[in-house]
């Protein structure tokens, strides 16, 4: 999915854009929403758009946006560490960010840097986040779990001029640096969360006087606010410009029609920061709501649940692998989670048998979203659910339209095709990659998601799976995900994963890489006629059924089907 970008006007902002901008769901609200669904969503050319009606976006940089906010939210916890309980005010998050900005400047970096953050979720991330928006720096966020290669080469990719790290960290970073000449003469500074040799502490910026922030003119529309690498399960990861416009925009897109208890909320940031839907919907879509965020570092099992108890999370932001756990797990009856009011699940599809499975365990409403990297992300969210599986409607001030693959032309209701969308979240571009760009872009404006799905009369998208993984047997197209949400729903399998392997006839056969419960003592034949009682002849497991210890998966969830390909035997 993808998030926040757009700001200018401190004044305006911090009125106009918590009344007119925002316009909370509720429940009266959502219920209208839900009779407007079959009015007025569908036009006459076929293309779509919300049941909601548009938010106003104001015209201001990022930072003027969320400085706002904090001078609105002032005394009320921002962001808390769930670790050491750090935490910060949102006056003491501007104060922090303003000290950390002027630092920077002293050392010379200036609009339209690159700087790195090359660590897990802390309080600080937000503090950097704006800080750097409010002197026109670019942040890039890098992956925690990146081996050395994989962070030398974004850094390379992004000119980066310097990176903030944590200690555990160091030795990957140092490493990248040692192995491309090229990034470490473009690195001037190190600075890290704690301690480290040759680093600078960020502590010590945040120690500085405040004094030298200089007054710098944001065009929202072009100027970057980040540049975050696509996930690259389709390639190597491509730099994703996103304008602060974009950013801005997204955050008011989505919280319009999300239940969102303003400064009343409490969420927890255990989806990392690096990536979009943890960095804009989870981070900033809870600090522009005058909301508790708190931070874990990563997924531990057991300090993710006593974090929801004992923080009395409200609103939850996950990913299918998180909900699979929450599913099936039995630590997760140990605790209490009658604070959740609801869950939010994105970054790749969930079968309607684990969402109910999640659903009757926690007593929790779970809903979908859609988006990628490069719509800053959030496109479709499920804020009043009537079908389950699907992500919802179209988020306001955007329009989709679902193409056929073969010929591009514009389908109707109910038919299976590309999804593409327009919109003011909508990236400017991939960094130095002008093809990659108008590939991704046509010439009208439409982003071309790549993913397979249909839109039904009342505007709700469900989609099946993405354009370059259909399986491709003997002329049919079979869908991976929807064989592996089927798959979930065996009382004996764990977790699973579906590709198609060559076949010289056929093209392609459906194969099953599953992961059974500990217990069980599932046969490949179980699973064979399992799915051949339950789906079309073409969809069938004729590739076999494959039995592993764990599903290789991007730290978003999203399966890395092209792993399992180089594996399969």
């Amino acid at each position: 999915m993808k998030l926040a970008r757009a700001g200018r006007a401190l004044l305006w902002c911090a009125e106009a854009a918590t009344k007119s901008c925002t316009r909370p769901i509720t429940p009266l609200n959502q219920s209208r929403l839900l009779q407007n669904r079959t009015m007025s969503v569908w036009t006459k050319d076929n293309t779509f758009r919300s049941p909601a009606p548009d938010v106003d976006i104001p015209n201001v940089s990022f930072a003027e946006y969320m400085f706002s906010k904090c001078d609105k939210y002032q005394d009320l916890p921002a962001v808390t560490d769930f670790s050491s309980g750090r935490s910060y005010t949102y006056s003491l998050l501007k104060a922090s960010a303003i000290k950390l900005a002027s630092a920077l400047t002293k050392l010379g970096y200036k609009k339209g840097d690159v700087i790195a953050v090359f660590s897990v979720n802390m309080p600080e991330y937000s503090i950097l986040m704006i800080a750097a928006a409010s002197i026109g720096v670019i942040i890039t966020p890098a992956n925690p779990a990146y081996t050395a290669g994989e962070l030398a080469n974004q850094l390379e990719h992004s000119k980066a001029q310097a990176v903030f790290t944590i200690p555990q960290l160091l030795p990957v970073l140092q490493e990248a640096l040692s192995l491309n000449s090229t990034v470490k003469n473009n690195i001037k500074d190190k600075f890290i969360f704690g301690e480290g040799e040759g680093c600078k502490p960020v502590q010590s910026l945040l120690n500085d006087d405040g004094k030298s922030m200089p007054d710098v003119d944001i065009d929202v529309n072009n100027d970057i606010l980040v540049l975050p690498y696509s996930s690259g399960t389709t390639g190597l990861p491509k730099g994703v410009m996103l304008t602060h416009r974009n950013c801005i925009s997204n955050l008011l897109q989505f919280s319009s029609v999300t239940d969102i208890k303003e400064t009343e909320d409490v969420m927890l940031g255990i989806l990392p920061f690096y990536h979009i839907y943890g960095m804009m919907p989870v981070q900033f879509g809870c600090l522009h709501r005058g909301c508790h965020l708190v931070t874990l570092p990563k997924f531990d099992p057991a300090e993710f649940m006593k974090a929801l108890q004992e923080y009395k999370i409200s609103q939850l932001h996950v990913v299918p692998p998180i909900v699979l756990f929450m599913a099936k797990h039995p630590m997760v009856d140990q605790f209490d989670l009658s604070s959740l009011r609801f869950v939010v699940s994105g970054a790749a599809p969930l079968g309607e048998g684990l969402s109910k499975g999640f659903m009757d365990r926690t007593k929790a409403p779970i809903y979908q979203g859609y988006g990628l990297t490069e719509t800053s992300p959030v496109v479709n969210i499920d804020y009043a659910p009537g079908k389950t599986g699907s992500t919802g409607p179209i988020v306001p001030n955007s329009t989709g339209k679902i193409c056929d693959i073969e010929t591009g032309k514009t389908l109707g209701v109910g038919e299976e095709g590309e999804y593409c969308v327009k919109g003011p979240q909508v990236m400017k571009g991939y960094l130095d990659n002008q093809q990659a760009t108008d590939a991704m872009i046509d010439k009208d404006g439409w982003l071309h998601t790549g993913d397979i799905g249909y839109v039904d009369e009342s505007g709700v998208l469900v989609i099946e799976d993405r354009l370059k993984e259909l399986i491709k047997y003997k002329g049919f197209q079979v869908p991976p995900a929807e064989l592996e949400a089927l798959l979930l729903t065996h009382p004996n399998v764990q977790d699973a994963a579906v590709i198609g392997i060559a076949d010289p006839e056929a093209g392609e056969l459906p194969k099953a890489y599953i992961v059974p419960k500990s217990d069980s003592k599932l046969t490949s034949q179980c699973v064979t006629e399992f799915i051949q009682e339950r789906v079309s002849h073409y969809k069938r497991l004729r590739g076999g059924v494959q039995f592993v210890d764990a599903i290789p998966k991007s730290p978003s969830g999203k399966i890395l089907r092209r792993v399992l390909k180089d594996v399969a035997v």
